[in-house]
């Protein structure tokens, strides 16, 4: 069968992409970090470089090193619907970069992208976080801090690591509940120890300051009103890894605050895998699209 079609020319570019790969965002600790970054397509001979909003991905890794290309097929969709997304690297806490040093490169990176919105047709003023697994707790945990000084360091000063929302799959949100589980895993534990610098007191302080349930409810306790970025939450039902009560008890607690909140359930669904779908995927893009 022979087909012969004429189509109208794409002058908008729409529905195109590209990837700038290995961009260096920080030396901290002695390291290189590199960020994958997919821009829309545009015409950059006949008019300026549009503004688009950003999406940051930090993928799971068990606090050790992303693989910043394992969700590049899904990240590249969004880029095709007019977002720039970077997905990052950070420190490794079992090679001797114990907590705060992965926060720390979450917010160093979302500062770098603001200081080089022009570079890469960023609008420095619609900035989202994306994470799954320990990419997810440091999603939340960088929303829950903002500004705090303590999580920055030096590079990229006077740039906000400010954030306009969240999306967590299958985070961890509460370390000090998980520690004290006698059937939990005790390789995760041992990754949480590492993580905590191998230093954990009797009242767990370092863990509960990785906890998002923790610090949601001690602004519980100090303020009145607690409010943070609109958050999405999504957790499978039957995760033998991070349990799933885990998510469903930090939505609890944050829909107590004056917090926009959404909590999805994949049903029978492990850690990663069949947790993932072209459903899963659209409410994730909903999400990203009604805040950003």
């Amino acid at each position: 069968m022979h087909i012969v079609k004429t189509i109208k020319e794409n002058q908008t570019l729409s529905g195109m992409a590209e990837m700038i790969p290995d961009v260096i965002f920080s030396h901290a600790g002695g390291e290189h970090l590199k960020m994958q970054i997919i821009t829309p397509w545009y015409d950059c001979e006949s008019r300026e470089r549009p503004s688009y909003p950003l999406v940051v991905f930090v993928q799971g890794c068990g606090w050790t090193f992303p693989d910043v290309w394992c969700q590049i097929p899904q990240l590249s969709e969004l880029a095709r619907r007019g977002y720039v997304v970077a997905t990052i690297t950070h420190r490794n806490a079992l090679e001797g970069h114990p907590f705060p040093a992965c926060l720390q490169d979450v917010k160093t990176a979302i500062r770098f992208l603001r200081k080089n919105a022009n570079l890469y047709g960023i609008n420095p003023e619609r900035v989202g976080l994306w994470g799954t697994s320990s990419g997810g707790n440091l999603s939340l945990l960088t929303a829950m801090t903002m500004g705090v000084e303590e999580y920055e360091i030096e590079e990229y000063p006077g740039y906000s690591d400010k954030v306009d929302y969240v999306a967590a799959c299958f985070p961890t949100n509460d370390f000090v509940e998980y520690m004290q589980d006698e059937m939990a895993d005790q390789e995760i534990k041992d990754i949480f120890a590492a993580l905590a610098g191998g230093k954990i007191d009797e009242d767990m302080n370092v863990l509960k300051k990785m906890s998002p349930y923790y610090l949601v409810e001690e602004a519980k306790k100090q303020n009145g009103c607690v409010k943070y970025p609109p958050i999405f939450l999504a957790h499978g039902s039957r995760d033998t890894l991070i349990p799933y009560r885990q998510t469903e008890k930090l939505y609890h607690s944050l829909a107590e605050t004056d917090t926009d909140v959404a909590f999805v359930t994949v049903e029978n669904a492990p850690h990663e895998g069949s947790f993932w779908g072209r459903e899963m995927l659209e409410l994730i893009f909903q999400f990203i699209e009604e805040h950003s």
